[in-house]
């Protein structure tokens, strides 16, 4: 592997990368994730999805550094506990079947998933249903599903969304648990990413030439957060699961 200084040059890619770095810091920092699913996507658009999966990791890393120091007070302990270790066997999982599997297919699944998940969230009551604690198998079974697609495309934020928003959360500390969730699960990403021979000179030089770009969008979506009442909040993250699981299928039948 050259060890020279030789990042991506295609214009084109700068023209979707820099959108999909503001979208994903700025979803991030004041909503807990949602729309930053568009980063593999937008990337894909002119690399191969693997590639633009392997850039974006240590940006989300990077992220994940201002967003956990923001939020490091606020998380939920008991949703961690549940969906952290079933997520690490997802990674492992997502780790071994990297370039294997029907990525289209896995979007589709996911998209279904999330759509219905919106559908039944209205259909009980929308902002005026109950908090409620689903039980601890499914919110394993969430954090695999969000282990695992998170490793395959950076696409873990509609499983954490099934168990988390019913939870009802301030809206701070559900930033915070979706800030520290996927700040862990970034970093045991790191594992299988580097045995497959994702970071390759020219993929980490392109990250380190995108990198500036991480903070100024985390800081603009956490300085957005604290400016947005609760009920928009939580209907805006319902709006954001709808349109990721749009987008997903979308992807999942072009």
């Amino acid at each position: 592997m050259s060890l020279a200084f030789d990042p991506i040059a295609d214009p084109w890619f700068y023209l979707a990368a820099l959108p999909a770095i503001l979208i994903t810091g700025i979803s991030k920092g004041g909503f807990g994730g949602g729309v930053g699913i568009v980063a593999v996507p937008l990337m894909a658009l002119v690399i191969s999805p693997a590639e633009a999966a392997a850039i974006m990791l240590p940006i989300l890393i990077l992220m994940d550094v201002f967003g956990v120091w923001t939020y490091r007070r606020d998380f939920d302990r008991h949703a961690l506990g549940v969906m952290l270790p079933s997520a690490v066997v997802g990674i492992g999982i997502g780790g071994l079947l990297f370039g294997l599997l029907d990525v289209r297919l896995m979007r589709l699944l996911i998209g279904a998933i999330a759509l219905a998940f919106v559908a039944h969230h209205f259909a009980s009551g929308g902002r005026f249903a109950p908090a409620r604690r689903p039980s601890t198998w499914l919110g394993g079974l969430c954090g695999a599903l969000s282990g695992f697609t998170s490793t395959l495309a950076h696409a873990g934020s509609p499983p954490a969304s099934l168990y988390l928003l019913p939870l009802r959360l301030d809206k701070s500390v559900f930033v915070a648990t979706n800030v520290i969730f996927f700040a862990a699960v970034n970093l045991i990403k790191l594992v299988p990413y580097w045995l497959i021979g994702q970071f390759t000179a020219a993929n980490l030089a392109t990250s380190l030439v995108l990198a500036p770009l991480a903070p100024l969008a985390m800081l603009a979506g956490i300085r957005l957060h604290h400016r947005i009442e609760p009920v928009t909040f939580y209907s805006l993250c319902y709006l954001f699961v709808a349109l990721t699981g749009i987008k997903l299928i979308y992807d999942g039948l072009s």
